[in-house]
């Protein structure tokens, strides 16, 4: 069992660690996007500079994080048919989702230093609790179109989701899954420790793409 939680997390943190934003921004537009704008690799930077490579970015993060789960989802199921105990089993794909974020965050092929994880953690969420996911988008896009403060909408929805998915999930995955999404969420929000900064002394840059 260890060697599989070491491959499923081993996995994760690979696929994690592939920067969709400056692979895309390098291919189409001939620059390194960690020297524009917020220097970040992810969705939001990318977007300033050209908002349909920023939902490319978007997308392809978000598959990497639900590929991850996706991957542990399939040998927890293998697991279980051979009499694993169940716990096992959430414990494989909550780590999953915690390495696929984490590499995001902080990939060894950029000296560690990666995005927020914001959608990377969407789509490994969406392979756990796609309906705590859908709600917490309605609750991202209303803050966003409200504000057009990315931060904010990402903060906020960051902090919600544990609550929710503590809400809809199986009372038996509370004990073992809602910690690895915890900490994947207090991660995300972590790494916007700048920008709650500029939020709360009101010099937040703001996203507005029919600008761009």
């Amino acid at each position: 069992m260890l060697g599989e939680f070491l491959f499923v997390s081993a996995t994760a943190y690979i696929l994690g660690s592939v920067p969709f934003g400056l692979i895309l921004v390098r291919l189409f537009r001939g620059v390194d996007v960690r020297t524009i704008g917020s220097g970040n690799i992810g969705t939001a930077n990318v977007a300033r500079l050209a908002p349909a490579l920023g939902l490319w970015t978007l997308v392809l993060d978000s598959a990497k994080g639900l590929a991850a789960v996706l991957i542990a989802r399939m040998c927890a199921g293998q697991t279980l048919m051979h009499g694993a105990d169940p716990k096992y089993a959430s414990a494989l794909v909550g780590a999953s989702a915690l390495f696929a974020v984490f590499g995001h965050m902080f990939p060894v092929w950029l000296n560690f230093k990666g995005g927020k994880g914001v959608a990377t953690a969407l789509g490994a969420f969406l392979g756990i609790l796609p309906i705590a996911v859908l709600i917490t988008v309605a609750i991202y896009v209303a803050i966003y179109l409200s504000s057009h403060y990315t931060s904010l909408a990402s903060i906020t929805s960051a902090a919600l989701f544990p609550l929710l998915a503590g809400v809809l999930m199986k009372p038996s995955d509370r004990l073992v899954l809602l910690p690895f999404l915890a900490v994947v969420s207090l991660l995300v929000i972590g790494k916007h420790h700048q920008n709650i900064r500029r939020l709360l002394a009101g010099t937040e840059n703001r996203l507005d793409l029919k600008r761009q």
